[in-house]
């Protein structure tokens, strides 16, 4: 029987190349590649080269272009648009055992370089938003301003622990790395405002057959993500930084993107959506990409 989440990812793969974004594996160092998707080579190459670039870092659960879909179509005609799977997601693998935010943001900005991307706005979501801001401490000149939504600046012991504790569980693996049906469901109901009740269970079961690839791998993920508090301290970013979030985020909450914003400093604003939960993008997509293409504008003018 036909997998409906292998079609539908074929579908949107050639929704995609029609509007002229294409897949490209970079070579990061041997053992390890990345699978980005970005623009086409378009017959007036000094057009394309003068738009801005904008750089979308996805969460855990999804791939790239299955995360960003609707916003990659909401941007492409103003701005050069850059879709990573990030290791161990998509396409994209190594074989090194490194598992650190740090190796993952050294190799999304390897990547991008190796495209041609020498200053970028990076949009992140989640697990994309904390690689986002490592590469805004890491690589400074790369990264000229960020959009955030539903993230943290790193995920500390005590974030980790009142964020689980809230949603009922003991580890991220047991919310983000689902190996049952309705284990899924929890994950889609964590991670939304409302999730309809009349979606059927083959679809979940699909899902679970396609998108949890590399498990273990993942998981050493997780587990490199959380730092001990002590290790952690604020990092002052000269970027401009916009928090864009889900008024309903069930796994980083409103508490979260008021402490972050007071964390960051005054000149980050925060804008809220209302009804929406922790994938805002996908569940309140016209309404995340109206705030996202003014916010965007502004950071590009």
């Amino acid at each position: 029987m036909v997998n409906f989440v292998t079609v539908l990812k074929s579908l949107v793969q050639t929704l995609m190349k029609f509007n002229g974004i294409e897949p490209e594996k970079v070579e990061i160092e041997p053992g390890t590649v990345m699978n980005f998707w970005v623009p086409a080579k378009s017959k007036n190459e000094e057009e394309e080269t003068q738009k801005p670039n904008v750089v979308l870092v996805h969460p855990f659960g999804l791939d790239g272009i299955l995360n960003w879909t609707f916003q990659v179509l909401a941007l492409k005609s103003r701005y050069s648009v850059y879709v990573p799977d990030l290791l161990f997601f998509g396409d994209s693998a190594t074989a090194a055992g490194k598992r650190s935010p740090e190796f993952q943001t050294e190799c999304l900005a390897t990547g991008l370089r190796k495209l041609g991307v020498e200053k970028c706005v990076v949009v992140g979501l989640s697990y994309g938003g904390m690689v986002g801001f490592q590469m805004a401490k890491m690589y400074p000149d790369l990264v000229e301003a960020m959009v955030v939504s539903g993230s943290v600046e790193a995920l500390t012991e005590s974030i980790s622990r009142r964020s689980l504790e809230r949603l009922g569980f003991r580890r991220w693996s047991e919310v983000l790395m689902p190996t049952t049906v309705e284990g899924l469901k929890e994950m889609f109901r964590v991670g939304t405002h409302w999730l309809p009740s009349w979606i059927p269970n083959w679809i979940f079961k699909d899902y679970l057959e396609v998108m949890f690839s590399h498990r273990k791998e993942r998981e050493e993920l997780l587990e490199a993500l959380v730092v001990r508090d002590e290790d952690f301290t604020p990092y002052h970013y000269h970027q401009r930084i916009y928090l864009l979030w889900g008024d309903n985020d069930k796994i980083f909450d409103l508490e979260v993107a008021h402490n972050l914003k007071e964390q960051l400093g005054e000149k980050v604003k925060l804008e809220c959506i209302e009804k929406a939960g922790h994938l805002s993008q996908l569940e309140r997509p016209f309404a995340f990409n109206a705030r996202l293409k003014q916010i965007v504008a502004s950071l590009t003018t």
